[in-house]
């Protein structure tokens, strides 16, 4: 498992693991934090009808998660209320709500920040980006929200339950939903007919 540095730009926009921040080389669009999270929590959502405590120990044999790492996670889960713990023999962790009301754009956030590549097109933690030279005129902006949307909208529509149950969003469904229009179809143009020489010309 890989690990980067914290990084010490107090402008940095994700604060999982791999940030926007980190070479290129090295950086994931979705940190490995927010990846063990949404296992993590898959795992409890596959008990959460029991509604029994489920052992840190447990979730990290199954899902293949670094103990301490996962105990990290499971804090910052809880602080956001998408997961409750309690302590002793018979304690552990288990979902804080029905796992068809959290979404896995739930998760995310709590571990990766904002869903946005750009904190100008964020709509939970907007700021003008650091770089930017005019936000009125920028053209890249609009372009980026609208990536945000498409994103958030497969994310925050699907539920936890619904991906314990192999269920995700419906992707064709979402221009309509979002209020996207959908791309003009292109015309195909008829390749030119060739014009064959009759015999017997000349």
């Amino acid at each position: 498992m890989r690990l980067a540095p914290v990084n010490p730009n107090p402008h940095a926009w994700h604060m999982g693991i791999d940030g926007p921040f980190a070479p290129a080389h090295q950086r994931d669009m979705l940190s490995s934090k927010a990846k063990y999270a949404v296992r993590a929590v898959l795992c409890l959502a596959d008990r959460a009808s029991s509604g029994e405590w489920t052992q840190a120990a447990d979730v990290a044999e199954q899902e293949q998660i670094p103990r301490k790492f996962l105990e990290a996670i499971l804090v910052q889960l809880r602080d956001h209320d998408i997961v409750e713990s309690r302590r002793g023999a018979q304690g552990g962790h288990r979902l804080g709500r029905d796992p068809a009301a959290i979404s896995v754009a739930d998760v995310i956030r709590v571990v990766d920040g904002p869903l946005a590549l750009t904190p100008c097109a964020s709509r939970t933690r907007f700021r003008q980006c650091i770089d930017c030279v005019d936000f009125a005129r920028c053209r890249l902006q609009p372009l980026m929200q609208q990536a945000r949307d498409a994103v958030a909208g497969v994310l925050e529509n699907c539920s936890l339950a619904a991906l314990a149950e192999g269920h995700t969003t419906d992707i064709a469904a979402l221009p309509t939903a979002l209020g996207i229009a959908p791309p003009p179809k292109r015309k195909v143009r008829a390749a030119p007919r060739r014009r064959v020489a009759k015999p017997g010309g000349m």
